[in-house]
């Protein structure tokens, strides 16, 4: 068998899976194995293909700070574009440009 380690949970989960664990009368291992054990049987559905999409905010994730990644739904390119081009139908020509931003922040370390 394999081993899995989790590190740096932030400890109100922790804790929150002891007391989850508790309430199903299991160890913490034991309710993470039932956790793992369920997300494993169940099938992944792909994000066109799920009817259940409905854009509710869902966690997909973890950042290196153990802070979890959301993801409230899914958009394809076609309509992120779309979106941006109603909302900005015309370039912004002022200002400075991108380069000179970059430029500006690199020669000022």
């Amino acid at each position: 068998m394999s081993n899995l380690s989790i590190k740096d949970v932030p400890e109100a989960w922790a804790e929150a899976l002891r007391q989850r664990a508790a309430r199903n009368h299991r160890s913490l291992q034991g309710e993470l194995m039932a956790i793992v054990e369920q997300a494993v049987r169940q099938e992944a559905p792909t994000h066109a293909a799920d009817p259940a999409n409905t854009g509710a905010p869902r966690v997909v994730g973890l950042d290196q700070h153990g802070w979890p990644i959301v993801r409230q739904g899914w958009k394809t390119v076609e309509q992120v574009v779309a979106e941006l081009q109603a909302r900005y139908p015309q370039p912004i020509h002022s200002g400075p440009s991108s380069i000179d931003l970059i430029r500006e922040d690199r020669d000022s370390r």
